[in-house]
């Protein structure tokens, strides 16, 4: 399936396998984009350098992702999945659910914390995001989830009211993340949100 970029180029769909060398390709291209990032925030993102930076041709690029927001959602989705291996190599040790997911999302935010200007520039691509980046959204959305739900630790699948409460949690972590870089909030005010809105996974599930 292809997609016709801003450009008017067409691109791979993600549901699209890609072969190992548009793969690595890709992989130089987000590389690129998080190097950038981390040096100058969102404004340092700027299409022809991450094409010059990946050693790709701008048209390439554009195929990949046709828009500055598309590159940089897709640059939170991967950075997220290398949170998410990292985190597997070294589990939460709560007691209950609720203390588990708090810990992760707190050592995944303490990661972000470690490059603000990357941070910054992915937040802000997300939350300009329109419906053309929905599928790299989505992307974002299915990693946070994982990554919840890995950290819950349950022994049977998720109660519908605790997929409720994953959604909830997906929403307080990213307005924390704004919160936190816009200067709204410190990092003790960010913990406190979390480790309370994580407390609704305990919570009875009503519809049984």
């Amino acid at each position: 399936m292809v997609i016709k970029s801003e450009a008017g180029t067409a691109r791979t769909s993600p549901a699209s396998p890609l072969t190992e060398r548009q793969e690595a390709r890709r992989r130089r291209i987000l590389h690129a984009t998080a190097q950038l990032a981390s040096r100058g925030g969102f404004d340092a993102v700027q299409m022809r350098e991450v094409a010059e930076s990946s050693q790709v041709a701008l048209g390439t690029l554009y195929r990949y992702f046709p828009s500055k927001i598309h590159l940089l959602v897709a640059t939170m989705q991967d950075q997220l999945e290398h949170m998410h291996g990292t985190l597997r190599k070294k589990p939460p040790a709560g007691e209950t659910a609720a203390e588990r997911v708090a810990e992760t999302l707190m050592r995944a935010f303490r990661a972000l914390q470690r490059e603000p200007h990357l941070a910054d520039a992915m937040v802000r691509a997300l939350t300009f995001a329109d419906r053309s980046v929905s599928p790299e959204v989505d992307q974002v959305s299915r990693q946070t989830t994982a990554i919840i739900l890995d950290a819950m630790g349950l022994e049977e699948d998720p109660t519908p009211d605790q997929l409720s409460a994953v959604r909830v949690i997906e929403h307080t972590w990213h307005s924390a993340l704004i919160t936190w870089l816009s200067g709204r909030a410190s990092i003790a005010q960010v913990k406190i949100d979390i480790e309370t809105v994580c407390r609704l996974i305990d919570l009875p599930d009503e519809r049984r």
